[in-house]
């Protein structure tokens, strides 16, 4: 059978794989295969989720949850889990705007934001990981470690998740926001959760995000060394925002490699 070429690959994941918002999908995307995995859509109750791991595996696995970026669990999002499934990882990606919408089906970032995104509640998105996290344990992963990433809007999430909840062994935020307004539905930011984190946690800059200053980035800094663990925060000095997502013109080749490389040895060395 011949393998679908790239043209291929890009004109489909235009039409059904990618948020509307976020076209045209750029020729740098990368296409992981799901040889030697296991890769399905499932449902943890009545929420969506995507799921990769080795296939066959015996025993249970180390798990990563993978938190969307304000795009929703796209083809970026389900590779990423591709790609950590082939590192042994049992990797779900659950869809954590599901009572709110489909962002895949909005047109354009500004109706994303205000109409779905601004509309789904933090205490929301962390009972929805806490049940992704045990729909895991359940089927296949080892709740002894247990690690967490998040890209974007995914990024402050993971800085939330690691303050909340203390089976998490390691996470990975890669440009999560970290200071900003707060409200109802977001009550605080990453920097107001520094000192009650309950893991290590890896942060992933770039020092040419037009979102998130440099400013930001040291008063977190400073706000983590008040704290007792361990953490790193990295700043690609030639990244902007959404370094390390292929599909989309702000991607950054060898900050989204090297940032790849660490995230695997951060989680490694704590145990997950």
């Amino acid at each position: 059978m011949n393998q679908p070429s790239r043209r291929d690959f890009l004109k489909t994941t235009l039409l059904t794989g990618f948020a509307l918002a976020v076209q045209p999908v750029a020729a740098s995307t990368i296409q992981t295969d799901s040889t030697g995995l296991t890769t399905e859509s499932i449902r943890i109750g009545e929420m969506p989720a995507y799921l990769a791991k080795p296939a066959n595996a015996s025993g249970a696995l180390p798990t990563v949850i993978v938190i969307q970026e304000i795009f929703g669990v796209h083809e970026h999002i389900q590779d990423i889990c591709r790609r950590l499934a082939k590192q042994g990882y049992l990797a779900i990606a659950p869809e954590l705007y599901y009572r709110q919408g489909d962002p895949r089906q909005i047109s354009d970032i500004n109706t994303l934001i205000k109409e779905l995104v601004m509309k789904v509640p933090d205490a929301q998105v962390m009972s929805d990981l806490d049940a992704t996290a045990q729909w895991a344990a359940a089927h296949g992963g080892d709740q002894q470690r247990l690690a967490v990433t998040g890209f974007c809007w995914g990024g402050r999430i993971t800085w939330l998740y690691a303050a909340h909840n203390p089976n998490v062994k390691a996470s990975a935020a890669w440009y999560g926001r970290l200071t900003g307004d707060t409200n109802a539905n977001f009550p605080r930011n990453p920097i107001d959760i520094a000192s009650q984190l309950k893991s290590p946690v890896l942060g992933l800059y770039g020092g040419k995000d037009q979102g998130i200053s440099q400013e930001s980035v040291a008063q977190m800094l400073a706000a983590l060394k008040r704290q007792r663990q361990p953490f790193n925060l990295m700043v690609y000095e030639d990244a902007a925002h959404g370094f390390n997502a292929d599909y989309r013109p702000s991607y950054h080749a060898a900050a989204a490699q090297d940032g790849w490389k660490t995230m695997l040895a951060w989680f490694k060395q704590y145990g997950v």
